[in-house]
């Protein structure tokens, strides 16, 4: 899938960089790290919406579908796209049941400011709703303490007609989109995983450049060794043995495209 959409973005001139775990494997590992199971890129607003529209009406390879905040699935309540693989099935472990296939995560690329610290100040709101939007998606499960079960109770008993998850992935998206990345000093992945260490002056990553991964390359962004320790600090470091896992669960088909799943077969 990786290699398709880095050549599809190559072949319609649209720059992306891959971000987070992908980026460190690349760097340290030259490839996948190998207790991580996903890949994440992330691609400047302006180039990120003309994705949306080249995709919009086709797919890639004549396989490789991309789904965006815009869907109109209402559990598709992600804030960013995801590339799927039709030939396959994947669901994963959260409350609201999305059967697709494996896929892709690509994240916008926005600004937030000319300063730091007006970039911190910007991303609060942003901030305060994807978590709102995170307790409201986490599955309730044993094992985990009585606090945090009693929060997502909490969060999650109010209706979804006074807080729509879908509306506030769409407004999360909007948000994001106030400062423009073209204009802006410091930005970058919004919506992802590691929240203000995702923040970074944008001349980190400039012009897409090539690294090494598995049996091919790929693109990152130019001051990738910057970037990786905003995130990760010292990030040649190998975690210990006990964190060396994944951290998704989710039920895999690879033989069976996702749109003729049913529940019977799963």
């Amino acid at each position: 899938m990786l290699k398709a959409f880095h050549s599809y973005c190559v072949e319609h001139n649209i720059r992306y960089y891959a971000l987070g775990g992908t980026l460190l494997g690349a760097l340290r590992h030259k490839g996948f790290i190998p207790w991580d199971d996903d890949i994440d890129l992330g691609i400047p607003r302006e180039d990120y919406n003309l994705l949306i529209t080249l995709l919009s009406n086709q797919k890639i390879d004549d396989r490789y579908l991309l789904e965006t905040p815009l869907s109109n699935d209402p559990n598709y309540c992600c804030p960013y796209c995801k590339l799927y693989d039709t030939q396959t099935t994947l669901i994963e472990n959260v409350k609201n049941k999305l059967v697709r296939g494996v896929y892709l995560d690509i994240f916008p690329l926005d600004g937030l400011g000319n300063s730091k610290e007006e970039a911190k100040s910007n991303y609060k709101v942003i901030q305060n709703k994807l978590n709102l939007l995170a307790l409201r998606q986490i599955k309730l499960k044993k094992g985990r303490s009585f606090y945090k079960n009693a929060l997502l109770f909490l969060a999650q008993a109010v209706p979804n007609f006074i807080i729509s998850e879908k509306k506030l992935s769409q407004k999360i998206n909007e948000v994001c989109q106030k400062v423009p990345y073209k204009t802006a000093v410091w930005g970058g992945n919004l919506v992802g995983a590691w929240g203000l260490k995702e923040i970074v002056p944008l001349s980190d990553f400039s012009k897409p450049t090539l690294y090494d991964f598995e049996d091919t390359k790929i693109f990152g962004p130019e001051q990738a060794e910057d970037y990786l320790k905003n995130i990760y600090g010292d990030w040649r470091k190998l975690p210990p043995e006990e964190k060396r896992v994944s951290h998704h669960g989710y039920y895999l088909d690879l033989t069976t495209p996702y749109a003729k799943y049913s529940d019977k077969e799963g």
